[in-house]
């Protein structure tokens, strides 16, 4: 009989220890060891195997691979599409995250099925969570039904794995991977150990078969996904899926993608029979006011290969507190407490008696810095009370000393103004060279500086 011992794993990034220690000293993270009971150390490729004999794969001249280039999966929705890169490429293993609830279940069983309708062969659904029945119920409130979907309630990887070589299913998903487990591994489910193996095994597969992977992983209260650091390093993709439950909009964001460029989101909405893509999103995210309104500002964000006009709105208002308030939502803020330095040191704002409030309207999240300018003149337009012209779309990056600066593939944005009506855009004097255009009879104004667009703006 093996004897038993104990270790502890950090549950951010699998350091073991043989005690258990307050800070790990590879990640950093803090009171993150979790004890498990081991018998003996798996190594990680032992066992991965569909069937008896030797899994070994054997070295190949690259002259002498086959490739099928351009040969994707396509499930003809194409948000979903577009987020992975044009399809879902076969033997590909891809990570879905989320909020509980978001509806990662809802969405992958409606693309099981979509795929199921245009692709011969059967599709395995494995529920770890979830009975057969309650994934019935599910698919009969979204009005759907395939006798190619194969759904299979189990936590055993080896008898995954099992069904995998027997029925060799076009696509493959897993709901979740903190549910599986391993009986080689005494630690439980959910354990840095067995999501770890487990994931390597059900990867393994799928690369060997050539057979599209759907993991659907769990997240932490900080927003990250749930279970160790190398989890996200072993699959092909990594996609997260947004929203708030208030809403009705979600969001497929991919932040890791080894098929296609990250940053690229998919927006969906949710209804009652499950979720439909929204083709045109620029739209989606603004709303016509019948008025102009102060602290309202239109700018065009990046997002992956997608430009998307987006309404920034601003609330500045004398404080009831010793304590001026800044909240923001849509927008880092540690970028609304950088921006608001500039505009009381560069322009002379007098904000340490203000609160004030930042909003991106639709509920979407900005990361990249080309909304600076149009955050910087919405926080004066609320300070003045004094609109900006509905029709205009404000561009730049902001530097510490108050310059606009160049932002990256200016054209794009400006056609996708043009594209919606606007008249006007204000860009940096830097992409002056490379954003002329002509069409939609949108034209351009360059300024250098925050206090140019100011001028421009919000004339006193």
């Amino acid at each position: 009989m093996s004897k038993t011992k104990t270790q502890f794993n950090c549950g951010n990034c699998g350091a073991k220890s043989f005690k258990w220690l307050g800070h790990c000293p590879d990640c950093g993270q803090w009171n993150s060891y979790v004890e498990e009971l081991v018998e003996r150390e798996i190594p990680a490729a032992q066992g991965r195997k569909l069937s008896g004999g030797s899994a070994r794969a054997k070295p190949i001249p690259l002259d002498d691979i086959e490739v099928e280039h351009g040969f994707r999966y396509q499930t003809l929705w194409g948000e979903f599409d577009r987020v992975l890169g044009g399809g879902i490429v076969p033997g590909a293993a891809v990570l879905v995250g989320g909020d509980p609830g978001i509806g990662k279940s809802t969405l992958l069983l409606q693309v099981v099925h979509r795929l199921s309708k245009g692709e011969k062969g059967t599709f395995l659904y494995v529920t770890g969570e979830e009975s057969t029945q309650q994934v019935k119920l599910r698919a009969g409130r979204l009005g759907l039904a395939s006798d190619k979907l194969l759904i299979y309630a189990e936590t055993d990887v080896n008898a995954i794995l099992e069904v995998i070589r027997k029925e060799r299913p076009v696509l493959t998903v897993v709901d979740s991977i903190q549910t599986l487990y391993l009986p080689e591994l005494t630690s439980a489910p959910g354990s840095v150990s067995q999501v770890r193996e487990c994931a390597a095994r059900l990867i393994y597969a799928a690369k060997r078969e050539g057979l599209p992977l759907f993991l659907i992983g769990h997240v932490t209260k900080e927003g990250g996904l749930a279970g160790p650091m190398v989890l996200e390093h072993m699959v092909d993709a990594v996609l997260y899926f947004e929203g708030d439950s208030q809403r009705q909009y979600r969001i497929l964001r991919s932040v890791k993608n080894r098929y296609g460029s990250t940053q690229e989101i998919g927006l969906f909405e949710m209804h009652e029979d499950g979720l439909n893509e929204v083709p045109d999103p620029s739209k989606a995210f603004l709303t016509p006011h019948s008025q102009p309104t102060s602290g309202s500002v239109i700018t065009v964000s990046l997002e992956g290969t997608r430009p998307l006009l987006l309404e920034v709105q601003a609330l500045v208002t004398s404080t009831s507190y010793g304590m001026p308030q800044r909240r923001s939502t849509g927008v880092d803020p540690n970028r609304l407490a950088l921006l608001l330095a500039i505009l009381e040191k560069r322009l002379g704002l007098p904000l340490s008696a203000q609160d004030v409030f930042l909003n991106v309207a639709g509920g979407l999240k900005v990361v990249e810095p080309s909304v600076d300018l149009a955050v910087a003149v919405a926080i004066l337009s609320s300070y003045r009370d004094s609109p900006v012209d509905s029709r205009t779309v404000v561009l730049g990056e902001l530097g510490l000393s108050g310059e606009a600066r160049a932002v990256a593939r200016m054209p794009e944005r400006v056609a996708e103004a043009a594209r919606l009506g606007f008249s006007v855009a204000v860009i940096p004097q830097g992409n002056i060279p490379d954003a002329k255009w002509s069409g939609g009879g949108l034209k351009t104004a360059a300024v250098k500086t925050l206090s140019e667009a100011i001028d421009l703006l919000l004339p006193r």
